[in-house]
């Protein structure tokens, strides 16, 4: 498995929102690209990078932020947020983006998503961002009606490298992750997972680890690594299955 320390990008800025509200941000650091290779140098070996100003958008919003990581660090990024065009992920693909996140298209466009992954092959992860189990989409603005495990089902064939999975009501409120609807959409696919949403310690990180899944795939946290309470080398070492 691997480990994800996040940066969320809004006007800019590195923050962290509370439950997915833009109106409940924090900031963290006000230069993108410092926060990377901090990140880097703290032994990350991959980043999880959101446009949240382009996921409300549609469109790329955070551009020469992310310019700016992609600067800073060797790792390789993966990004989402309002990216829902083709044009729109070459773009980021041939920019240095390792790879992209889908989001709202793959419930409001899924042959696009289909699309995609025979262009960009390998390079397609889909976020299944759920509140109460069910598929939000438009920066987590509207809620479907599609369960998340449903809409994971519905990709199964698609080609996505990975699927994943945030618990709204989880994310940026240190609660722990929703580790239950992570693994339901993990037996239920064959498609990779990566646990999004409430890592809030070392604790949560052992108990990803401890499920001993082969269906999950990382974790992603981001709040908890600014704050200190999850130290990005221990949880890579944990993740990896490697003694700490």
């Amino acid at each position: 498995m691997i480990f994800f320390p996040a940066i969320d990008l809004k006007e800019g800025t590195c923050v962290r929102l509370l439950r997915g509200e833009m109106d409940a941000a924090t900031l963290f650091n006000d230069n993108p690209g410092d926060q990377a290779k901090a990140f880097q140098d703290q032994g990350a070996e991959y980043l999880h990078v959101v446009d949240l100003n382009g996921a409300f958008a549609g469109k790329p919003a955070n551009g020469a932020a992310v310019k700016a990581i992609l600067k800073s660090v060797t790792m390789p990024v993966q990004l989402g947020g309002g990216i829902r065009t083709l044009d729109t992920m070459e773009y980021w693909l041939s920019s240095g983006i390792k790879r992209i996140i889908l989001g709202t298209v793959a419930l409001t466009d899924p042959q696009l998503v289909r699309q995609a992954c025979k262009l960009f092959p390998g390079q397609v992860a889909i976020g299944i961002d759920a509140k109460n189990g069910f598929v939000a989409t438009e920066g987590w603005a509207q809620v479907s009606k599609i369960t998340a495990q449903e809409l994971a089902i519905q990709l199964q064939d698609a080609g996505v490298i990975a699927l994943i999975h945030t618990d709204i009501s989880r994310d940026g409120a240190m609660q722990g992750p929703n580790l239950e609807a992570s693994l339901k959409i993990a037996n239920a696919v064959t498609i990779p997972v990566i646990v999004s949403g409430g890592i809030s310690s070392m604790a949560d990180i052992e108990a990803v680890a401890a499920t001993g899944s082969e269906r999950l795939a990382g974790v992603i946290s981001g709040r908890a690594v600014y704050d200190g309470h999850v130290d990005i080398a221990k949880a890579t070492r944990i993740l990896k299955g490697e003694t700490c």
